[in-house]
C-alpha cells in the first residue's frame, strides 16, 4: 500500500477534524464509504469535543483498528481481544513518540507548552495505522 499520510493532511486542510482526517483516508481499506465514516468520526475531534481527553487522530486510528479487525458477529463477538491489542499498540506507539495521548496536554492548554501540532498528531497516527494495521 502506498502511504496515505499526505492524504490525511489534505483531509485536515479541507476542514475534517483530526479523527475524520485519519479515519477517512483509509475508509476503503475497512470497507466503509467515506461519508459514513466521516459522520461516525465527527464527535471524536478536539479530544472528543473539548480537548479534555484522547487526541482525535489517535481516536481515528483506533476506530480503524476496530473496523479492520472486528468479525462483526453480533451473536458471538469473539474479536474484541484482537481489536484491543491493536488499539493498545496504536496508543502505546503514539504515547512513546509524544509522551501523552491527551489532546489538551498535546496542545499545551494548561502548560502553554505545545508538545505536538494537530498536523503532527495526524501524521503520527497515520504512520501507526500504516505500520500496525496495513503493513504488507
Amino acid at each position: 500500500m502506498e502511504s496515505r499520510v499526505a492524504k490525511t493532511l489534505e483531509n485536515h486542510k479541507k476542514g475534517y477534524n483530526c479523527c475524520q482526517a485519519v479515519a477517512c483516508a483509509y475508509c476503503d481499506l475497512v470497507g466503509m464509504d467515506e461519508a459514513t465514516l466521516f459522520r461516525a468520526a465527527e464527535a471524536f475531534g478536539a479530544g472528543m469535543g473539548g480537548m479534555e481527553t484522547t487526541c482525535g487522530a489517535v481516536s481515528g486510528a483506533v476506530l480503524l483498528a476496530g473496523l479492520k479487525n472486528s468479525g462483526g458477529d453480533l451473536e458471538n463477538p469473539r474479536t474484541k481481544g484482537g481489536s484491543y491489542r491493536l488499539s493498545k499498540q496504536i496508543v502505546d506507539g503514539f504515547r512513546k513518540k509524544n509522551t501523552t495521548v491527551v489532546c489538551k496536554e498535546l496542545k499545551g492548554v494548561e502548560t502553554k507548552q505545545v508538545l505536538r501540532s494537530c498536523d503532527g498528531c495526524i501524521e503520527d497516527a497515520a504512520a501507526l495505522v500504516e505500520e500496525i494495521l496495513f503493513a504488507e
